[in-house]
């Protein structure tokens, strides 16, 4: 735990009183309505700038055009199939980025939706891989006021310069009073709720407070699946006449894009239990994709009047148009109680656009106060992917796959908002109330949380993978009768987990859980990446963590003998290799078809499998489950042999081939490496420590006799006396400080290991990153970028070298905690929340990229990797059961046999893989 002031603040967010009246903030707060102390803000008039994205150099350009080249031909051919290629950088939205976004709606892996921080509704991601970036301007909120005698009110809760309302084809938008200015508007967001406060605007006399809610509950595993938020309006008449206030939600029958104009659409009117009622819209998706119904309603009591319009137009040809609903709620401030009678709409039609609306009215005395409640939720119960698998969301085991759970989704929302608020503010205050935490890291460790919502995550229930397995199992019998079933591998039309229904174990019933690298890098668990954004998932749902590791030791032991080809040199390959990690867990079969990824031949990296290694005896230690330790045992002890390939020369330590070879994936590697060096060594320890718990010692002295030599030789070949050399070749870069070369032992200090080196080395080589790669970038106002030139230039051998990995940056920051360097971790990692999250910065928030430039320009938007903001946090309180672990190093354990020494002479058996796989040698470790 950390001592003391951590980091006295060179930077800070808005203070709530400085962006709105204290008086106010006291008037909203009787019903929760006033924003946090802590709070990510801005002013609804602040400009969204346009987002400015990397360009390769023309030396860059030029080493890359056969790849450039061989990528567009991959992406036109999956193009041709109805495909996505999972990295396009040729295809770009019609829409440019801006710095707009906000906390995303919604629980995880139902789908999502965006809504930005000025109120637009945007970044669609209901189908699996595909994200409609552009806002619905139709979705919006709405208010009406009238005082007695002429006075009335009306705007859209929305400033009126949004682009997309000036980008609208639909004059029936255009007519409705787009009045907000937004300078005395302003929006507080602390993931997973937010606070538009509207400060005397339409009405100078009337407060108002729309709290979003979203049920992300960390532990819970059932509501926290669920596809629905809820909007609480605080209502306070500062005036001395009655008001009459009638909130308007209106929405399109649509999933973003041009959805709405497919036709087929139907809206009908629903009363619900408990005063709940509203429309339903069903949308009938495109492209054979799964249907979607959303349920827009509100909460009715004796103090408020819910009426709906269940169907308008956007344009003159509609029965009921968007300028004449408007004009009804000018007038009346509600809709005619008959509506609820009418039934469901005759489908739309083709290029129609079709919307539906839910008023909400009420009287506020003079100084009175008032509630409102809506809610938002859409069914979307089936998934499917490219390639036909088609699953069942995970909120379906609790609510049915009929479209008309809506319905009780949102009453159910509108019944228990108030418990979900209770549990996350019992999760957030700890942390909030730590007085020796910088205030922005208490901001953006919580908001930046929103990619486990935004970042395209898909949540099955287990049962419905058990019956694809039995499908999939039944078509490959029928197609072959003679289909053979090898002992441990399976043809390529197999599916790689899962082939066997029992095989299939959700033993903590969480179902099973996906997430994107990136909205702009298309492949599901991505491990490399996952890596370092697992942190997050482990301290808050650490069953769906378990539940992906087991899905990654299941695939260490397939093999898929596809024939692909690698895009970087041109060669073929097989796509799953036995023995080697998987890079990813598929795009268009996930689960089945894995390693989309196909840039480089993954079964030759060397990170990925001391990764996984790493990480499962850090989950193992942090959960203490015994279970989860024995049933992964297999597939580590293969991992580990699998790298004794890349032992060229018999030295105990693994060796880069020249290409680039692990996550860094265009920064070439040659010889003994920093990173997967201290990766490997890092892999043999936590290997010796899980063999150790699980009563294997022979093979735990082992793994500590190939440690010992490989440290010496890790060591030998890349302490140059004040860091580790980033790789053992002779070009200029070799003597690169790279930023992130001490990974491994970021891992060992994770999980309660010994330290891989001298304590003081440790500390050097950090201060040593900390002085050139943080404080040389814009004196630390960036994060660390990934290589520095010990004369103090940063790196430009390519494209990533000179990149900042904001991720890597929280990980490094993690690190120094580790190691007792606050001072130097929390100003490193402050360095993200300037550069990306801050006022003065590049307008980064809600889509924290993977990499930005020394100039600010971004690489791939809503990104994974910086959840590791999280490791931070395991940082400054570690998990209670690595705490509590007796601290023994392993070295001191090992007895040394007589048959262990011939070992040691004789080094360690390379492995040659013949026809795929490794034959009947997996298991020759005594796993």
């Amino acid at each position: 735990m950390p001592s003391g002031n951590l980091l006295s603040r060179r930077k800070r967010s808005w203070r709530a009183n400085e962006l709105v009246s204290r008086i106010t903030l006291q008037l909203l707060d009787f019903d929760d309505g006033s924003p946090p102390e802590h709070a990510w803000r801005r002013k609804l008039s602040s400009h969204a700038n346009r987002l400015k994205e990397f360009n390769v150099t023309f030396r860059e350009a030029i080493r890359m055009m056969k790849l450039g080249l061989r990528l567009w031909s991959y992406i036109r051919e999956e193009a041709s199939h109805g495909r996505k290629a999972p990295i396009d950088p040729f295809t770009r939205e019609s829409n440019r980025p801006s710095a707009s976004q906000g906390v995303p709606l919604g629980g995880m892996g139902s789908g999502s939706i965006s809504r930005g921080f000025r109120g637009e509704f945007k970044h669609w991601q209901i189908t699996p891989g595909y994200c409609e970036m552009s806002p619905v301007m139709a979705n919006q909120f709405s208010i009406f006021v009238s005082r007695g005698g002429n006075k009335k009110y009306a705007s859209v809760l929305a400033p009126g310069q949004l682009d997309g309302l000036k980008k609208s084809r639909d004059d029936g938008i255009s007519s409705w009073d787009w009045k907000l200015k937004g300078d005395r508007s302003t929006y507080h967001a602390l993931f997973p709720r937010a606070w538009t406060v509207y400060d005397g605007e339409p009405d100078p006399e009337l407060k108002v407070s729309c709290r979003q809610i979203s049920p992300f509950i960390p532990h819970n595993y059932q509501e926290s699946s669920l596809p629905v938020s809820v909007f609480v309006y605080t209502l306070v008449n500062t005036g001395k006449e009655r008001a009459k206030v009638s909130l308007l939600m209106t929405w399109a029958n649509s999933i973003g894009g041009l959805s709405h104009h497919t036709g087929g659409h139907v809206n009908e009117p629903f009363i619900g239990e408990n005063g709940v009622s509203g429309v339903l819209l069903h949308h009938k998706t495109a492209n054979n994709n799964p249907p979607v119904t959303f349920a827009i309603a509100a909460c009715e009591n004796q103090n408020v009047n819910v009426t709906v319009l269940p169907v308008f137009g956007l344009s003159g040809e509609s029965s009921v148009t968007a300028r004449g609903m408007w004009g009804t709620m000018v007038q009346d401030g509600s809709f005619d109680q008959d509506n609820f009678n009418a039934g469901a709409s005759m489908p739309s039609s083709l290029g129609d656009t079709v919307c539906a609306a839910v008023s909400a009215s009420t009287w506020v005395e003079p100084h009175g106060r008032c509630t409102v409640v809506f809610a938002l939720a859409w069914s979307s119960p089936k998934v499917k992917f490219k390639k036909g698998s088609e699953y069942c969301r995970r909120y379906t085991k609790f609510y049915g796959t009929s479209p008309r759970s809506a319905v009780n989704l949102v009453q159910d929302a509108l019944m228990k908002y108030k418990h979900w608020e209770e549990a996350i503010d019992k999760w957030q205050t700890p942390i909030l109330s730590d007085e020796r935490l910088p205030e922005w890291y208490k901001i953006t460790l919580f908001n930046e949380l929103y990619f486990l919502v935004a970042g395209g995550t898909v949540w099955i229930d287990s049962e419905s993978l058990v019956v694809d397995a039995d499908n999939k199992l039944n078509s490959i019998l029928l197609e072959d009768s003679d289909s053979p079933l090898r002992d441990s591998t399976f043809n390529s039309t197999a599916p790689l987990i899962g082939f066997d229904p029992h095989e299939i174990d959700d033993k903590e019933n969480v179902g099973k859980f996906l997430y994107m690298e990136g909205i702009e890098y298309f492949m599901w668990c991505t491990y490399d990446v996952h890596f370092y954004a697992s942190f997050a998932l482990l301290e808050l749902f650490p069953k769906i963590e378990l539940s992906i590791q087991r899905d990654f030791a299941r695939a260490v032991l397939r093999e898929d003998n596809t024939r692909v080809r690698f895009l970087a040199d041109g060669t073929w390959g097989i796509r799953k290799v036995i023995g080697a990690v998987a890079h990813d867990l598929g795009a268009h079969d996930p689960w089945h078809e894995l390693n989309a990824y196909n840039i480089h031949d993954t079964s030759r990296w060397k990170d990925l499998n001391p990764k996984f290694v790493l990480q499962i005896y850090r989950d193992f230690s942090a959960t203490g489950d015994m279970s989860f330790g024995k049933d992964v045992w297999p597939a580590v002890c293969t991992a580990m042999e699998y790298m004794e390939q890349f032992d060229h020369d018999g030295d105990g330590m693994v060796e880069n081939d020249g290409f680039p070879d692990q996550t860094y994936d265009a920064w070439t590697v040659q010889g003994v490496s920093a990173y997967c060096g201290c990766l490997w060594l890092a892999a043999l320890q936590a290997a010796a420590a899980l063999a150790r718990s699980l009563g294997h010692d022979d093979y735990a002295e082992r793994c500590m006799l190939r440690f010992a030599k490989a440290k010496s030789v890790f060591e030998a070949r890349l302490w140059n006396g004040s860091y580790f050399n980033y790789d053992s070749g002779t070009s200029y870069g070799s003597r690169s400080i790279q930023a992130d070369q001490l990974a491994g032992q970021w891992y060992t200090a994770s999980s309660g290991l010994p330290p891989l080196f001298d304590e003081d080395r440790i500390k050097c080589t950090l201060q040593k990153i900390f002085d050139y790669n943080v404080m040389r970038v814009k004196g630390g106002c960036m994060g660390a970028v990934n290589g520095m030139h010990p004369n103090g230039k940063v790196d430009e051998t390519c494209m990533q070298s000179r990149e900042i990995w904001t991720g890597v940056t929280y990980s490094l920051a993690a690190t120094m905690l580790l190691h007792g360097m606050e001072h130097q971790a929390f100003t490193t990692a402050e360095g993200i929340y300037i550069a990306g999250w801050s006022e003065e910065g590049y307008g980064y928030w809600f889509q924290t990229p993977e990499a930005w430039t020394v100039d600010g320009h971004y690489r791939s938007l809503i990104y994974m990797r910086p959840l590791a903001i999280w490791a931070m946090q395991c940082a400054l309180s570690p998990p209670k059961s690595i705490l509590e672990a007796p601290r023994v190093n392993t070295m001191d354990r090992a007895h040394i046999s007589p048959g262990t020494l011939q070992f040691l002479q004789d080094s360690v058996r390379k492995i040659t893989p013949k026809n795929g796989c490794f034959g009947n040698n997996v298991f020759n470790w005594d796993c």
